[in-house]
């Protein structure tokens, strides 16, 4: 019998009626005595039907290929990964030296994203031949096996050792769940002997640290290994020989040892120059390990951001106008290696791009180049074009501490209301070098007490309106920023004296508007600027 996959649309329909012409035919040639002859018509017209089939099939399949190919490999990976559930979660977390284990949920678009990388991960470490069983768990369908191993955010990896569990701390593609896998699983580095050895290797790796050794003993060698076994993110592969060494790092010199730093960029090979020290390896991975420009993204954000080199420049782009600027940007970035980080953060990537914009205060509708001081909090912002001379002196600026911080602000207003709108380019002039006393709410669209707030600072202007040497103010937080003006809660009354700039007094947001009135009203009689006793009762404590 003939199995045929059934198909779909304009094909079947013409399939079935070929068919049913075919079976009348053949009812009207057996009804007048056809004998063989009719037998062979029969046959080589069923050939003909199924060839027609096959044509569709095949163009279909064509179509098909790249994706259903994807989709194969894919469904072959995750079968790899153990499924568990209550009923065999711990009998195989127990029964097995080493487990790693996704928690995930169906709903989750980060489990959605992290699965295919980790059944990639697990093809990889069973062609490795690695103990490590590579597992998942439903987390909503199991909860009490996720309760049981504590699994609360998702997705969320684990690493079991003889049933204790270990935190995961690797990154999250599927080359870097196999490199911290094997390294916690008692193969942290990779011994390579000969030159084909080498060169299959580099096509599987792209970053990696190589060590060559005359001998693997000594104390360089065990630093070295040390230090394989408590960096989580790169491949170490080591070599006694040094041609095989040359295949991975060509430059390499002679000498009883050697280590280097190797990566798929323009700036491909780093040397390291220091004494074999696990600290100091370690410390010259963290500062070189990156591209001369990184680009952000969900996956390494993480790590970016925990980055022990505290300067960052971030540029935000398309990925059209990242093109014209990435030459420049490494060649400054190779000036400042290990001393500047430089990130490219792609601006239709909103998750990505949103937050630090904002930050800024700013609306991206062409290349911006920022930069970050982790360690101090400062943030800055090239307000020029970034050409090359621009460029390296923002950078070198940066290095030096001579930038001024930048501090976000809405646009100067144009007309001047009876509440003065103060933005962060305006509070200086405004409030602190103003001659006048200054009432000043400072508020958030969020904030949920500001509207209530805002509406007795209305009467209380209006009350005072045309009074000499008193100004009313109002500044929006969110959008504007001064480095004297340092509010936490929203909303905050500050009141600044004619005399006193550096004091502001804090004023209750409690206060009714006959106690804000005798609060102005006082303090205006007041000739040396301090408040009558009566009327302290309005002031907060700061």
């Amino acid at each position: 019998m003939i199995s045929r996959r059934p198909r779909s649309g304009a094909t079947g329909v013409l399939i079935a009626v070929l068919l049913l012409l075919f079976l009348i035919q053949s009812l009207a040639v057996a009804s007048s005595g056809a004998g063989s002859s009719g037998e062979a018509d029969e046959s080589d017209e069923l050939e003909q039907l199924l060839a027609i089939e096959d044509e569709e099939e095949r163009k279909g399949e064509a179509r098909d290929q790249g994706k259903s190919s994807e989709a194969d490999v894919l469904s072959k990976a995750q079968r790899i990964v153990l499924e568990l559930s209550n009923d065999n979660a711990k009998r195989v977390v127990d029964g097995n030296e080493y487990v790693l284990l996704l928690g995930y949920a169906p709903w989750c678009l980060r489990s959605a994203e992290l699965m295919p990388r980790f059944a990639e991960a697990a093809t990889a470490l069973r062609e490795m031949g690695s103990p490590l069983v590579m597992s998942k768990l439903d987390a909503d369908r199991y909860a009490k096996a996720a309760s049981l191993f504590d699994i609360k955010g998702l997705p969320m990896l684990l690493l079991f050792v003889n049933g204790s569990a270990r935190p995961y701390t690797g990154g999250f593609t599927g080359e870097e769940i196999v490199i911290w896998s094997r390294k916690k699983t008692g193969a942290p580095i990779i011994r390579l002997h000969s030159i084909n050895d080498a060169e299959e290797f580099i096509k599987r790796h792209l970053t990696f640290v190589v060590g060559l050794f005359g001998k693997f003993e000594g104390t360089e060698y065990k630093e070295f290994v040390k230090a394989a076994i408590s960096n989580n993110d790169l491949q170490f592969v080591e070599v006694d020989d040094l041609n095989v060494a040359k295949v991975l790092f060509p430059d390499i010199k002679p000498g009883r040892y050697f280590l280097g730093l190797v990566k798929s960029e323009p700036e491909m090979f780093v040397e390291f120059g220091e004494a074999f020290v696990e600290d100091k390896i370690l410390q010259f991975i963290e500062l070189n390990k990156y591209p001369l420009v990184t680009t952000l993204t969900e996956l390494n954000s993480a790590n970016v951001y925990s980055s022990p080199i505290t300067l960052q420049v971030l540029v935000f782009a398309t990925a059209d106008d990242i093109k014209n600027l990435l030459v420049r940007l490494q060649d400054t970035a190779r000036k400042y290696r290990a001393k500047i980080m430089f990130i490219y953060v792609d601006s239709a990537e909103e998750n990505l791009a949103k937050p630090f914009l904002t930050l800024f205060g700013l609306e991206e509708d062409k290349p911006v180049v920022t930069a970050f001081d982790s360690k101090s909090g400062s943030k800055y912002l090239l307000e020029s074009e970034p050409t090359p001379e621009n460029l390296d002196e923002f950078c070198a600026g940066l290095l030096h501490d001579t930038l001024s911080p930048y501090f976000k602000s809405e646009p100067v207003p144009a007309t001047v209301e009876v509440i003065q709108k103060i933005v962060g380019r305006t509070f200086t002039t405004a409030v602190l070098e103003s001659s006048e006393n200054v009432f000043l709410e400072v508020s958030s669209p969020w904030c949920i007490d500001c509207e209530e707030t805002s509406k007795q600072v209305e009467k209380l202007a209006k009350h005072f309106k045309g009074t000499p040497n008193l100004v009313f103010g109002r500044i929006d937080a969110s959008l504007n920023e001064h480095p004297n003006l340092q509010v936490d809660n929203f909303p905050t009354l500050l009141f600044y004296p004619s005399g006193n700039k550096s004091n502001p007094i804090k004023v209750s947001k409690k206060s009714s508007l006959k106690e804000l009135i005798d609060f102005v009203k006082g303090f205006l009689r007041s000739e040396d600027g301090e408040i009558p006793s009566g009327e302290q009762t309005v002031k907060d404590e700061l």
